[in-house]
């Protein structure tokens, strides 16, 4: 591939999947605005997120075996298609019931433009484009991320937060049609499921297993802090603005260098060092929002999303250094994890806040760290022996 093609090929990648990473938490600056607006608990409010990553967690693994069988333009062109349609109805519904469903059904749609996406680019590029433009990939569910939160909290004023569904579905829409028209047209050898090993064998590998709950109790905990944080801030001492909450959200982009440097420290300490580090970075982060300060509680959340990706990163790499084979399966059964322990996540704070408010969201969240934390030290005894084999 020519290098003005492949420059255009990650400009279309990063605008494809930061456009689709902004719809999933564009409504978490404004849960206490939708709160008021809709007279519901801070839970219920929440669901305008969880339903998004229950929807993303539970149709990964059917796109990833979908796209196997199948081009991949159609489905993203069919995918890009609902998530705007749906993001228009959420701009227009005076129900939160449906909003909630039409949310629901993005994530349901997401994993067409995020893990098939995946896929084509494995199949398509040789290795030394791949990791280039994988990276770029990576970038962007920061960048994405991050945008969607300061779409809804802050470039809209929080009366008129159903324009940043308007924004971020044209966005959308402009991002799946380009990609649907100048993605490359060979998409390589599609393999044939002889080839991989089944979930149910992934599954049943313990040291794959551990690793598969190392990323489960990392986003439960990432979520939910993230989630309801702005209902800690909002509320006495604070009484922040949703613009004062939406400028904590920029700690986010601590995970945009986070990721590269903690490879380079799993390459000299180990991965499962890495995790445990990570881990106990995120506790003392999270314990230090209990200080009244939003100085204080912005450093923190820089060191929550430090400890986070840290963990996030030392558990993808020490997932694939397992995998001879199988890795497009075991990397599915990684983001369901993921997903599933985000939406799990943002529910069990939701009824924890309710009735312990902050605090009780914290102290579970430092609780779930246990056991990120136990697998990463079991990961480290795991590599002496190993050195000791040796």
């Amino acid at each position: 591939m020519p290098e003005g093609k492949h420059i255009g090929l990650q400009v279309l990648i990063f605008s494809l999947v930061a456009a689709t990473f902004s719809t999933i938490y564009i409504t978490q600056p404004v849960l206490p605005v939708l709160r008021s607006e809709f007279g519901v608990s801070a839970s219920t409010a929440s669901l305008t997120i969880s339903a998004v990553i229950l929807g993303i967690a539970l149709a990964n693994l059917p796109f990833g075996m979908l796209v196997d069988r199948y081009p991949i333009r159609p489905i993203i062109l069919l995918g890009g298609s609902v998530i705007v349609a749906c993001g228009i109805f959420c701009a227009s519904t005076k129900d939160l019931s449906l909003l909630i469903a039409a949310r629901f059904i993005q994530g349901l749609f997401i994993p067409s433009l995020t893990t098939c996406l995946v896929v084509h680019l494995v199949r398509s590029l040789p290795a030394d484009r791949l990791n280039v433009v994988t990276g770029s990939y990576v970038s962007a569910t920061v960048v994405g991320g991050l945008g969607g939160r300061l779409l809804g909290g802050w470039i809209h004023p929080p009366l008129h937060w159903r324009y940043a569904f308007v924004t971020a579905s044209l966005l959308l829409l402009a991002a799946t049609l380009a990609a649907s028209r100048w993605l490359p047209k060979r998409e390589g050898q599609r393999e044939t499921s002889e080839e991989f090993e089944s979930f149910a064998g992934l599954l049943r590998r313990p040291e794959l297993l551990r690793i598969f709950f190392v990323a489960f109790g990392a986003c439960f905990v990432f979520s939910s802090v993230f989630n309801y944080l702005p209902f800690y801030l909002s509320a006495a001492p604070f009484r922040a603005s949703t613009q004062v909450i939406t400028w904590t959200y920029l700690s986010y982009l601590v995970g945009a260098f986070t990721g590269p440097v903690a490879g380079k420290l799993s390459n000299r300490i180990g991965n499962g060092a890495t995790m445990a580090l990570g881990s106990a970075t995120l506790a003392i982060a999270i314990a230090a929002t209990f200080i009244p300060s939003l100085p204080v509680i912005a450093a923190a959340l820089a060191g929550v999303c430090a400890g986070f990706f840290a963990v996030h990163s030392a558990a993808a790499g020490a997932l694939n250094l397992r995998l001879s084979s199988g890795r497009g399966r075991a990397n599915s059964l990684y983001v369901l994890f993921y997903y599933l322990g985000g939406s799990i996540g943002i529910t069990a704070s939701g009824h924890t806040y309710h009735l312990a408010g902050w605090p009780g969201v914290a102290v579970l969240g430092i609780l779930m760290l246990a056991l990120p934390f136990a697998i990463g030290l079991a990961e480290m005894r795991e590599r002496k022996r190993t050195v000791k084999m040796v």
